[in-house]
């Protein structure tokens, strides 16, 4: 690869760092620029040459190896903010791939429980041992808060305030949200503070409020799988995942009648078009029971 495409690598690298830009943004970005850069250097292209008829022959590239939309639009993004970072630093003059069209993505309808299978696979956690004490009180509140993986595991001991019952979050892009939490994950939460969080703790003085049983902080696929774990245990059909309890959290909230605005802020949601796939979820549902229902459907 040329000193050329190292230095502008490096320098969206700094930029996404500034910009608060989570890891495993930073990672996937860096996968997919890298691999474009490299295939630029070889044909012979710096940065400063890229244009659309260059983007277009690495689409073209990518449409022989059958990549899926989803994919080419991930590393367009990636591009595009690559190019956006040596514009504003001055090392281009425009970002070619504002003209590049991003592939229509099938936008799948996310995976939602229904209330009664949401309360079978939380009441069918004992309160046996510590880490039962602890997976119910962790899924009690990514239920009632809508939570994802991440967020979850980032939570502190100091992160719940009982008496206002609302939990402090850390989103995206460090960007800070206030939640409120229902009495069931309240209650999960302080029996598990009292009963069980004291026999994890390693006494080094770990600030998690979640804890693996060797006292550290517990990781993203420790949640999936011990969600996976009792999921089965409760007899829950279909893959249930951590965002499927956040999609069951907004989807039950429009039910329930909540405004769309309050629950993009409760979801964390840069735009509320994000947050709109949830009326889609609940237009498709009063279709099929339409088709259930109605003698002329």
């Amino acid at each position: 690869m040329s000193p050329g495409w190292r230095a502008a690598l490096t320098l969206h690298e700094q930029d996404l760092q500034r910009r608060g830009a989570a890891p495993r943004t930073r990672e996937a970005y860096a996968f997919d620029t890298t691999h474009f850069a490299a295939w630029a250097s070889q044909a012979g292209f710096e940065p400063e040459a890229v244009d659309l008829r260059v983007l277009r022959r690495y689409a073209a590239l990518l449409g022989e190896r059958r990549l899926e939309a989803t994919s080419v639009a991930r590393k367009l993004a990636a591009l595009r903010s690559l190019f956006r970072t040596l514009r504003e630093h001055g090392r281009i003059a425009h970002n070619p791939v504002e003209l590049m069209p991003t592939p229509r993505r099938a936008r799948k309808l996310p995976r939602v429980l229904t209330a009664e299978e949401v309360t079978a696979l939380l009441d069918r956690i004992p309160a046996a041992t510590p880490l039962d004490l602890r997976d119910r009180a962790m899924f009690e509140v990514a239920y009632a808060c809508g939570l994802r993986a991440e967020e979850l595991v980032q939570l502190n001991a100091g992160s719940v305030d009982y008496e206002a019952e609302e939990v402090r979050v850390e989103g995206k892009g460090s960007k800070t949200r206030i939640v409120p939490a229902g009495e069931p994950a309240l209650r999960a939460l302080a029996r598990y503070v009292e009963r069980a969080r004291p026999a994890l703790s390693d006494g080094r003085g770990e600030q998690a409020l979640f804890l693996s049983k060797s006292g550290r902080r517990l990781s993203t696929s420790d949640v999936r799988r011990r969600l996976r774990v009792w999921a089965r245990h409760a007899s829950v059909q279909g893959g249930v995942h951590p965002h499927a309890l956040r999609h069951s959290f907004a989807t039950h909230l429009l039910d329930g009648g909540a405004d769309l605005r309050a629950i993009q802020e409760m979801l964390g949601h840069a735009s509320v078009s994000t947050t709109q796939i949830y009326t889609r979820v609940e237009s498709a549902r009063l279709k099929q029971a339409y088709e259930r229902a109605h003698p002329r459907a």
